[in-house]
């Protein structure tokens, strides 16, 4: 019996490794960001993570048109910022119009309301472009270049591999968020879902102090 044991014991460990080793691979994850998971969730991923990425996606209202200075330099940032992300580790994709950028989409009649729309690997990725990356410094001056939203502007959602989510599916997703709250099916990075296929609690992200509102 004691044989038997160790032989289960040592099978399994051996299966642990090769899906750790798979989920490397696969999610081309940085060392270090599979430290919040439990054996469970390594032993699941295969089936899980590896078919999920992340979207997202922001809005904002403006405090004036483009070529308002008081928007100016918001306007006169895009392509660097729009570069840092294109560059970034883990990023998939972004909704962007010949311009190379999003905000000549206009959504809804208010010529003054843009979105952002973006797919990334995983929220880890995503996390460390929005709060630490060259692109923090411009996410902090928001408040300066969009009027104060009552509600949720930021939602993040989970979505098979390849998928690339309409405007309308992220305003849906948004306001979903919005009327109950962080679930499955949208969710923000104080309450970041774990995705379909894995178990846990939500996870606080701490996007503290940059993160306004209930985004």
């Amino acid at each position: 019996m004691r044989r038997r044991k160790t032989g289960f014991r040592s099978g399994l460990i051996a299966v642990l490794v090769d899906e750790f080793r798979l989920i490397q691979h696969a999610s081309n994850v940085r060392r270090g960001s599979l430290a919040h998971c439990r054996w469970g969730d390594i032993m699941n991923i295969g089936v899980g993570k590896q078919h999920w990425q992340l979207a997202q996606i922001n809005v904002g209202r403006l405090v004036a048109p483009s070529h308002d200075p008081r928007v100016r330099p918001f306007f006169d940032a895009l392509d660097r910022v729009n570069a840092i992300a294109d560059a970034a580790p883990g990023f998939v994709w972004r909704l962007q119009s010949e311009a190379g950028n999003a905000t000549d989409i206009q959504p809804t009649s208010d010529p003054l309301f843009i979105v952002n729309l973006s797919v990334w690997s995983d929220a880890e990725a995503l996390f460390e472009f929005v709060y630490q990356s060259a692109h923090t410094p411009e996410m902090a001056r928001r408040r300066e270049y969009f009027d104060r939203f009552e509600g949720a502007y930021q939602a993040l959602w989970w979505v098979p591999a390849g998928h690339r989510p309409s405007v309308d599916e992220g305003l849906s997703r948004l306001w979903r968020l919005d009327r109950y709250g962080p679930s499955v099916h949208a969710f923000t990075f104080k309450a970041r879902f774990a995705c379909p296929g894995l178990a846990g609690a939500p996870v606080d992200m701490q996007p503290d102090p940059w993160c306004f509102g209930r985004a």
